[in-house]
């Protein structure tokens, strides 16, 4: 694996993490209605950090690789869409909204975990567990946006 590509595809995470200490949680969330099977607070900044370190890995190991297009495009277009999930959903209060991203976000990285697969093992297997966290991510926008119907969303210009 080439260091410097892992440093380069790890910096794109950071880069696309950013949303994150951009748009926080925040008291918001804190009152939303949310299922019993929500992950605890601590749980997320070390489920993100792994992913990373995991999917920069593969990215790695990847990009130096014959035939690698489609595993290219889809790391680069599941990391646009992590990246607008954030805004959309914490930023805007647009949960309904943000589900609109999380498709092609799950698409997008289950689509990638494929194409790993078929280039090196190790690549498919480093994406397994963000297609965990990604569809758990949904099924919990999913459910918070059901169960708190008459959150109002925050417009642009109130950010």
């Amino acid at each position: 694996m080439d260091i410097i590509l892992f440093g380069i595809f790890l910096l794109a995470c950071c880069a696309a993490g950013a949303t994150g200490a951009m748009f926080p949680p925040g008291s918001w969330y804190r009152t939303l209605e949310k299922p019993p099977w929500t992950p605890p607070d601590w749980a997320f900044p070390l489920a993100w950090t792994s992913i990373y370190i995991l999917i920069s890995f593969a990215g790695a190991r990847v990009a130096v690789l014959d035939d690698n297009a489609y595993a290219m495009a889809f790391w680069a277009s599941q990391a646009a869409f992590a990246t607008l999930w954030t805004p959309i959903f914490f930023g805007l209060r647009r949960m309904k909204g943000a589900l609109l991203v999380m498709a092609p976000l799950w698409i997008s990285v289950a689509a990638c975990t494929w194409f790993n697969f078929g280039l090196d093992f190790w690549a498919g297997l480093a994406f397994l567990p963000y297609l965990a966290w990604v569809s758990v991510a949904a099924a919990l926008n999913f459910t918070v946006w059901r169960l708190n119907p008459g959150v109002k969303p925050v417009k642009p210009s109130e950010i």
